[in-house]
């Protein structure tokens, strides 16, 4: 150690030379600062206007160049002959602005640094602050009421509300927060203790990046917090000229969120962020768009955002056609046999270990043990019996030998249960057992077997007569659909009953299921488990059973703030998750040092046997603490436990505040409570974060703010979290957590160790371990779960990664659909793709008859080539010829359709009884109908053109959401069916890779064909204006905490087109069924 000791000091530590780094910055920034105070309020706040002219004389050539571009793009000519470099050009310069506008704020960020310091400091001085009334001024006063305009002067209130209260400006920026602003603004994550002022940290870089107008997103984890700091923080940056807004305080796809957007610094949760990207992506105008490009967003409470939302992707989901929520109905009395009648089978083999155990009949009661294990691994009695001498390490010892050769002898093990529990993995599966039993209350002794599916067909196909071989073959089919759906459900509800417990993973409230946040203890409402999960839940419970839905639109929330030109973010606990920050996002941690030295003790971990001896030993400490007139802070990891605390402290007549999910909107008053003295708060994880508790007089001087952890969470950040509650700014206060072998993380992944030790001392009822080396044996168990977390994670952002490729492909096609800029470059190219395509088709056979077939299905034109020229020609030169061919015959199609189109339009627009803004124009390929959307006026002053770009746009644009939608529910599928790769000892993300691409390219052909086809064969049903009716447009709304499925109803969906293509009753099998098929196989 001494040698390592020696490296350390040689080099120094990462922190160390962070901070070293940082300081002259810090010196620097106040140097500027002493210059400013002699400076007026009107020559501070020009400043700001000073810098925004630098950056305007840095990149004028630019902007310059770019103007000519879009007037270029935007010319007739182009239109009829777009062309890709002037696109390329655009994104070139676009890049290169980019690149200036980061190196004129680089060189200007420690002025700016101080002018934000400064007039905060004027802010905290002053009751009010006069300046020369602008512009902005006079709109900002018919909002803000911290703003008066007396003639020509401005006056700023130095006190307004937040959150609800009214509250004086009392901050001025320490040298720390000047280090954490600089390692903001430098695409970094601070980590910054609890209590040291990360909302003001973020003043700093939010004020130098939105001097560019390309706009600054602040980001948090609820939208209280948005709200509030959007407001708290808001008179800063409008003082300068700035806008501010929040998108949490308006409705999505409104002209108020739009707005709110184009602000120079927007406030907003993570999830409303994400799925405004959706949204903006599922839009069928340019009216619904809301977001500009994505520019620079800080990240509050990173941690949280970037790791712990991250599990979940966000979703816009619809109702399904076929919802099928009566069979867990109709199964639930099933379930409920079989899970009673495991119950009770797991009773008497529990009856029997104990009289092996008393025979000393080791090797059978490992077995006993093992069952029981498998069969109900979270019965109370079984976590109990498991913390007594020896009895762990027998378990461990005979799965280990049960689980060797790949798991080969597990089936003695699993064949007298009715089903199997793998908690690790939270997974059931039913035994040939538990088939049995389930048949018996059928008359269909069949009713629970999958058919061999593969050999039934190959015995069909054997038959003669060909009609009745199709009839038994969908007749096969639909009986396999049937019974897979069946499993599925039933496998659901058996995790739902055995794996899902009330009160710990979800909640009843208003007779609805809530899912309650491992790592926040906050209810997510709204956000639902996936795959019929939740309605289990809600068939076990009596609740309403919602309706299944469907994808429509997806991304992961790793793969959205990546999509962002520069990163960063703040948190009190990003150090331990490090390493994925920058494997994921290629975020660094710089730890900024505190404001003033932590004096909070952190005392070891209190180790007991049982649940019962620990929460007796919380009891003791409370009442203990509570004498001392200390306030406490008891952590619990769910409501039951929090509960269950109350109920033992009202015993003991304990006055003292319970806060859970259950009791969330009491939350502001509870902890306004928490540090007086004598106060006990017991709170789940929702108490250990963003909560500020603020000591009473009196309580620093009795030993501050104490620390009861009744659990270790699997995550240390969550522990830090509540540790951070205490000792903020230099007040004293303690932690301690108290541990059993019965909790979760023991039981699952550290106790083994430890019951040894605990064997091997004698350890009676009610004593405890305590020392260092447990405690850091509980914090490498705990990391062990991080790092599987990690790989979970990085898992889930593989698979979107394959996604997103996709993802960008489509969504940049709907949006040059959309806006128009690059629509008919995007068809041309079609064009000629579908040429090259096919033309490489024949290129061997050169089969002209059947050649020509296909061009007049696809073009519905005669082919321009004779049989010589096609038999002889190169690809090449035959391609550039039929494209010159489509591509006229195309120009003089849109031609025709404008001058059939425009007289009616116009007419309407002329006559003055009709005062339509929008009207829907119906077009037809002969077999499908299709309403156009086109602007009236526009049309009018247009003389028509419009009417073509709106044709174009909304076929393009209904073709390609129908295929996006069917090609999303193909690739949740595949995601789920390779997962069965692993038995054949492949790696299913590589399969996924592969097949995925399969897919889109498919669809990707069959939106290109479909495109051609109806713009080729559209036609005008009529031209009478009758049939030309006004278009009320709808905009799609909805709202969602992180996290969950955001659904939009079926009214909603009118971006999605409504064909569909007819098909016979020969209905493939999904993944999933396939999937069953391949276990029963195996079983």
């Amino acid at each position: 150690m001494s040698f390592f000791n020696s490296i350390i000091n040689l080099f120094g530590t990462k922190s160390s030379r962070d901070f070293k780094k940082l300081a002259p910055f810090a010196e620097k920034i106040n140097e500027y600062f002493k210059t400013l105070e002699n400076l007026s309020n009107d020559e501070l706040r020009d400043k700001t206007q000073s810098f925004k002219k630098l950056i305007e004389e840095s990149i004028k050539s630019e902007n310059n160049d770019l103007i000519k571009l879009h007037k270029k793009i935007n010319s007739q000519e182009f239109l009829l002959n777009p062309d890709d470099l002037v696109y390329e050009e655009i994104e070139s310069l676009n890049k290169i602005i980019l690149k200036k506008v980061d190196g004129v704020l680089d060189g200007i960020k420690e002025e700016a640094f101080a002018v934000i310091k400064e007039t905060a400091r004027r802010f905290f001085l002053n009751d009010s602050i006069k300046v020369t009334t602008s512009s902005f001024d006079r709109e900002l006063v018919k909002e803000r009421e911290y703003i008066e305009v007396v003639e020509d002067t401005s006056i700023w209130k130095t006190t307004w509300k937040s959150g609800g209260v009214s509250k004086k400006w009392d901050m001025i920026h320490y040298d720390v927060q000047l280090m954490g602003g600089i390692v903001l603004h430098e695409g970094k994550i601070a980590e910054m203790q609890t209590g040291e002022g990360k909302t003001l940290v973020a003043t700093l870089p939010i004020y130098l990046n939105a001097l560019s107008s390309f706009g600054v997103h602040v980001v948090t984890v609820n939208d209280y917090l948005a709200k509030r700091d959007a407001e708290w923080m808001r008179p800063l940056f409008e003082f300068h000229q700035l806008s501010v807004d929040c998108i949490d305080n308006h409705t999505p796809n409104s002209e108020a969120r739009r707005k709110a957007y184009q602000a120079d610094i927007t406030y907003g949760t993570n999830s409303e962020f994400g799925f405004d990207y959706l949204r903006d992506n599922m839009a069928s105008s340019k009216q619904d768009l809301v977001q500009k490009k994505l520019n620079f967003a800080i990240i509050d409470e990173v941690d949280s955002v970037l790791i712990d939302d991250a599990r979940t992707p966000l979703i816009i989901s619809g109702a399904v056609k076929h919802q099928g929520n009566e069979a867990f109905q109709k199964l639930k009395p099933l379930v409920e046999k079989i899970v009673k009648a495991q119950k009770d089978f797991v009773s008497k083999e529990f009856s029997d270990l104990k009289n092996l155990l008393s025979n000393n009949q080791d090797k059978d009661a490992g077995v006993k043990l093992l069952r029981i294990y498998r069969g109900l691994p979270k019965n109370k009695s079984l976590i109990k019996f498991l913390s007594e001498d020896g009895i762990k390490t027998l378990l461990q010892k005979t799965e280990n030998k049960y689980l060797q050769d790949q798991g080969k002898e597990m089936h003695i093990i699993d064949n007298d249960l009715f089903f199997t529990i793998d908690e690790k993995n939270n997974s059931t599966e039913l035994t040939d057992k538990g088939i049995d039993f389930l048949s018996n209350f059928s008359e269909d002794k069949d009713f629970f077997i999958l058919p061999d599916i593969g050999a039934e067909i190959a015995k069909l196909e054997l038959l003669d007569n060909k009609e009745e071989t199709k009839i038994q073959k969908n007749k096969l089919i639909q009986d396999f659909s049937i019974k897979s759906e069946r499993i599925h459900t039933l496998n659901q509800l058996l995790k739902a009953y055995t794996l899902f417990e009330k009160d710990i993973e979800y909640v009843i409230m208003e007779n609805k299921v809530k899912i309650v946040d491992e790592q926040t203890g906050r209810v997510m409402d709204g956000r639902r488990y996936s795959d019929g999960l939740h309605q289990a839940i809600e068939a076990k419970e009596n609740c309403k059973i919602e309706a299944a839905t469907q994808t429509l639109a997806s991304i992961t929330l790793q793969n959205f703030f990546r999509m962002y030109n520069k990163l960063s973010g703040m948190t009190g606990t990003a150090s331990t998750e490090s390493g994925e920050f920058w494997d994921i996002y290629k975020l660094d941690v710089v730890e900024v040092p505190t404001n003033k030295p932590i004096l909070r003790s952190d005392e070891n971990d209190l180790v007991y046997k049982t649940n019962k001896e620990k929460y007796n030993a919380v009891v003791e400490k409370i009442i203990d603490l509570n004498n001392q007139n200390r306030p406490v802070l008891v952590g619990t990891t769910s409501v039951e436990i929090s509960e269950l605390i109350s109920r033992v402290l009202k015993k003991s007549n304990i006055r003292h505040n319970v806060l859970n999910a259950k009791l969330h909107k009491q939350e502001a008053d509870i902890v306004a409570e928490a540090g007086e003295s004598k106060s006990v708060t017991i709170a789940t994880n929702m108490a250990g974060r963003g909560t500020d508790i603020k000591l009473a007089n009196g309580v620093k001087e009795n030993g501050g703010l104490a620390i009861l952890g009744t659990e270790r969470h699997d995550s240390r950040r969550v522990d830090r979290q509540l540790r951070g509650r205490s000792g903020r700014q230099g007040d004293p206060g303690s932690s301690q957590f108290f541990v059993s072998l019965e909790d979760n993380l023991m039981r699952l992944f550290g106790s083994d160790r430890i019951a040894k030790l605990m064997d091997r001392m004698g350890h009676k009822e009610g004593e405890v371990i305590q020392h260092g080396m447990i405690t850091k044996s509980i914090e490498r168990a705990q990391k062990k779960i991080e790092e599987n977390n990690f790989g979970i994670r990085k898992r889930l952002l593989e698979y979107d990664d394959v996604m997103n490729l996709q993802r960008k492909q489509i969504y940049s096609k709907r949006r040059n659909a959309l806006i128009g800029d690059k629509l008919s470059l995007d068809i041309y190219n079609s064009f000629a793709e579908t040429l090259y395509e096919l033309l490489n088709n024949y290129n061997d056979s050169r089969d002209y008859k059947n050649f020509s077939n296909d061009f007049l299905k696809i073009f519905s034109l005669e082919l321009n080539l004779n049989e010589s020229e096609f038999k002889t020609e190169s690809i090449e030169i035959l391609n550039r010829k039929m494209y010159e061919y489509v591509f006229n015959c195309y120009r003089s199609k849109i031609k025709q359709i404008k001058e059939d189109s425009f007289p009616v339009v116009n007419s309407i627009y002329l006559d003055e009884s009709n005062n339509y803004k929008n009207i829907i124009i119906p077009f037809s390929d002969g077999v499908i109908g299709l309403n156009v959307i086109s602007n009236l006026e526009e049309s009018h002053n247009t003389n028509g053109e419009s009417i073509i770009k709106d044709f174009e746009r909304c076929i393009v644009l209904s073709i390609i959401d129908r295929y996006w939608k069917e090609h999303l529910r193909e690739m949740d599928d595949l995601r789920q069916s390779v997962q069965g790769a692993v038995y054949e000892q492949k790696d299913p993300l590589l399969i996924y890779k592969f097949e995925s691409l399969d897919l889109y390219k498919k669809m990707q052909n069959k939106i290109d064909l479909d495109i051609i086809s109806f713009l080729f064969k559209a036609q005008l049903p009529s031209r009478n204006k009758q049939n030309i009716s006004e278009a009320k447009l709808q905009t799609q709304f909805g709202k969602a905490e992180r996290g969950q499925e955001l659904k939009i109803n079926n009214s909603q969906k009118n971006n999605f087109s409504n064909q569909t293509n007819s098909s016979g009753n020969n209905t493939p099998l999904s993944r999933r069924q396939r999937r069953m098929q391949e276990r029963g196989r195996r079983r």
